[in-house]
Parts: C-alpha cells; structure tokens; sequence
C-alpha cells in the first residue's frame, strides 16, 4: 500500500510538472506571437550626468509594452549589463565606474522581458565619457570662519563622493584629485564692491585685515588641469560679525585686565557711596543737636 502511494504521489508529481511545462510554452509561444504588433524604439537623446562622480545615464522615449536593459563597457573594463528590463529611461552607474579615469561607452538595449536568445532587441550606444575629466565639480561649503583683531581664518569643507574606499568609507574630491584640486576665495569688506582672491591648494584659508571691519566672501573649487568644467559653482557667501565677536577676538589677559578693572570700579563706587552717607549722616546729625541747645549756650 504504501508502495502504491508513493507510486501515485510520483505520478502526480510527473503529471503537474508536465503541466507547468506546457503552461510555460504556452506564454512564451504567446508573447511572441504578440511581440511581431510590438514597436521596439531605439533609446535617443542619451546624455551623462555627473556630480562629484555621481553618475547616471539618461535617455528617451519612455518604453510602451518593452523595456530597456543597459551594458556598460570600458576601455579598459570588461562589459558589464546593469538595470536590466527597467520600464525607466534613467540608470545609475555609479558603482560600475572603479576606475574613474577609464573611459566608458553604454550600450542601451531596446528589447521584449524575456531571456531568449532569439528575442527581438535593438539597441544605440552612448557618447564615451570618462568621469574623472568630466564629472561636474558640486558646490564648496565654507565649514567655519573665525574673525581675530587683524586676521580673518576661512575653513572649507572637501565634498564627498559616492567612491568608497576598501574600509566603505567615502572619499572626498580632495581623496580622489589629491593636489590636481584648488579653492579661490572671493572676499570684501562688508558694503564695499572692491573684491579680492587668494587661492590655496588646501582648504584653509589665513589672511590679514582691517580690524574692526566685517568682511563677507565665497569659494568656488577648481580642477587647473581640465580644459573644461574646470571649475565649481560658487558656495554660499558668508559675512563677519565684528559687534557679536568682540570678545571672541580679545586675548585672555586683556578680558581679566577689563574685568578687573570693572569690579575695582564697582569697589570704588560703593565705597563712596559708603563714605558719602555716613558723611551726610553725621552732618545732619550735629545740626540737630545744635538746634536743641538752649539759646543762652
């Protein structure tokens, strides 16, 4: 009995994988019956864009019943497929970029989602891009400012990147361009229009000025040995405050010398205050004894 069960079972089992089989067939005979009223559309208008070696594709038209599969190949990469069967005209090839001063080319590939290998596909290829001289350099953040008497000190903050090093931390623009990046400061005295620049090959920034006068300023990174998008957007403009940091600005004797001096100014007025009542007292004191004298005293 339990011979014939096992028997059944196994034929059951034959019966509906026989089953799925044909199934299978069927919606694949009937796909491609449908792909030959299917219009595959070539990807056109494909363009780079990168920041800071982020890095996508883009293209059209947006797919109707097909999808696009994308192969990205280097110079001296091998070819690699990414964001396969997207309904999207955008893929992020971030992460198919190791060596950032290879050269890439993409292939685009119009096509049914099936992966046979007789399936109708056509596809375009992309203009060659090479991120390390071309991604856009993204816009420099000013991390701290410090005004002192006659010296201004400027800190940058070096933008990260989506490139990892091997421990998974992110490297910055100044990881990955080491002395191949610089940053110009534009600055001015405040509600003037006369500018000025320095430019450093690192990111802080030392320099002499009027003390007493707010100053206001920007950066913008460069990249000298580019022929193009040599350089950044400009960050965010920054402005002193002298009023707010005086005392900021004050060497620690000259606030105990300032501080002693008030409370010893304090001191002084309170003893004469002191003095000045008592005396003031003791006056009016000795007129009222003289006016209750008897007149023949």
């Amino acid at each position: 009995m339990a011979a014939a069960t096992r028997y059944f079972g196994g034929a059951v089992s034959s019966s509906s994988r026989h089953s799925r089989a044909l199934l299978l067939c069927a919606l694949l005979a009937l796909v491609r019956l449908s792909s030959g009223n299917i219009r595959l559309l070539p990807a056109t208008n494909i363009t780079w864009s990168s920041i800071n070696f982020k890095t996508l594709l883009h293209w059209g038209p947006k797919p109707t019943n097909y999808v696009y599969t994308v192969e990205l190949d280097g110079d001296l990469a091998n070819r690699v497929k990414t964001c396969i069967f997207i309904n999207k005209t955008e893929c992020d090839v971030t992460n198919q970029m190791k060596n950032l001063k290879d050269t890439y080319t993409a292939r685009i590939y119009s096509e049914l989602p099936t992966w046979e290998d007789d399936a109708d596909i056509i596809y375009e290829i992309s203009p060659r891009f090479t991120p390390y001289t071309e991604t856009e350099i993204g816009m420099p953040t000013i991390k701290n400012f410090e005004q002192k008497g006659k010296t201004l000190k400027v800190e940058i903050e070096d933008p990260l990147t989506p490139v990892r090093f091997d421990n998974g931390s992110f490297q910055s623009m100044r990881d990955i361009f080491k002395t191949d990046i610089e940053y110009t400061l534009t600055f001015w005295k405040d509600q003037t229009t006369g500018k000025k620049w320095l430019t450093r090959k690192s990111n802080q920034f030392e320099f002499s000025i009027d003390e007493g006068k707010n100053y206001c300023f920007f950066v913008q990174a460069t990249i000298p040995s580019r022929k193009t998008n040599r350089n950044s957007q400009k960050s965010a403009e920054s402005c002193t405050s002298v009023q707010r940091e005086d005392l900021d600005g004050l060497q620690f004797e000259s606030i105990v010398i300032i501080a002693a001096g008030a409370v010893g100014i304090l001191i002084l007025i309170i003893v004469l205050s002191v003095v000045v009542y008592k005396c003031t007292k003791a006056k009016s004191a000795r007129k009222t004894k003289k006016e209750d004298m008897p007149p023949n005293l």
